[in-house]
């Protein structure tokens, strides 16, 4: 209630009137381009996955799927090689953000992606986190007891000194690379094709729920429903970073806070 409550007029302007048709193919061709990179390219290894788990004698409940698996054996050449994956996805972040970018205007603070107003944007990042993240845990929960979705294992092994950290990055880069993309640039990129604010919210809602296709179908409803609240509240709050924010705790707490717990309470997790 807290979330749709708080829900306002953006004073940022991250939903641009549409250009002229000599223009349009230009950013179709641009959309399509950022897409194939990024969380395009990702939707497509993730439905790919899903097909290829459904086909398998394994029933999906007993299949898993694997999140921030170690890229070596040695830690030094772990931690390296995962920083600088993390560091070159957050490359594609700035390639988007540069893109947005117009002379005179930074494209930072017309999605709403700085500090201004870190205070507010994190209290509505910590209220979407108790909206979107326990509900979320609970329809895991079903789907799993159900048979739907497959056991997701966020962090593979004991946590150590390193890897917190690197999960804690890992959390920050998913944050940053889904909202930026699907709710910042996609936002601009669409209104300037015309499209209006429904079907950009139910859109980039179903592109957030292929690319975790991989987890089963029990992601793919719960991601679409995340996505819907997030793109209405985006249109309503006209800032990305208290999605950011949601997006990183919520990461945390499950690449972090449940491993954490397991390891600690091991009869209760």
């Amino acid at each position: 209630m807290v979330v749709w409550q708080s829900c306002r007029v953006p004073q940022s302007d991250p939903f641009p009137s549409p250009v002229d048709a000599s223009a349009r193919t230009r950013v179709r061709i641009e959309i399509v381009l950022v897409l194939a990179i990024t969380v395009g390219q990702s939707a497509l290894y993730a439905v790919l996955s899903l097909v290829r788990r459904l086909f398998e004698p394994v029933p999906l409940s007993e299949q898993s799927a694997q999140l921030n698996t170690p890229l070596d054996a040695a830690v030094v050449w772990d931690v390296l090689y995962r920083v600088l994956d993390v560091a070159f996805d957050l490359a594609l972040v700035a390639l988007v953000l540069f893109l947005l970018w117009e002379p005179g205007r930074s494209a930072l603070r017309r999605l709403g992606l700085d500090f201004s107003r870190f205070g507010g944007d994190a209290g509505r990042g910590i209220a979407l986190v108790a909206a979107i993240g326990i509900p979320g845990l609970a329809l895991y929960a079903a789907g799993r007891a159900i048979g739907v979705t497959v056991e997701v294992e966020a962090s593979p092994g004991a946590l150590d000194l390193w890897t917190v950290p690197l999960l804690v990055l890992s959390a920050l880069r998913a944050g940053l690379v889904e909202e930026v993309i699907v709710l910042g640039y996609l936002g601009d990129r669409l209104s300037r094709l015309g499209w209006g604010p429904w079907r950009i919210i139910v859109s980039a809602a179903i592109l957030r729920g292929a690319y975790h296709a991989y987890q089963g179908w029990g992601a793919i409803v719960g991601n679409i429903a995340m996505g819907l609240v997030f793109g209405w509240c985006y249109r309503r709050w006209g800032r990305l970073m208290p999605f950011v924010v949601a997006h990183t705790v919520i990461d945390v707490i499950a690449f972090v806070g449940y491993p954490l717990a397991a390891t600690l309470l091991p009869d209760l997790f």
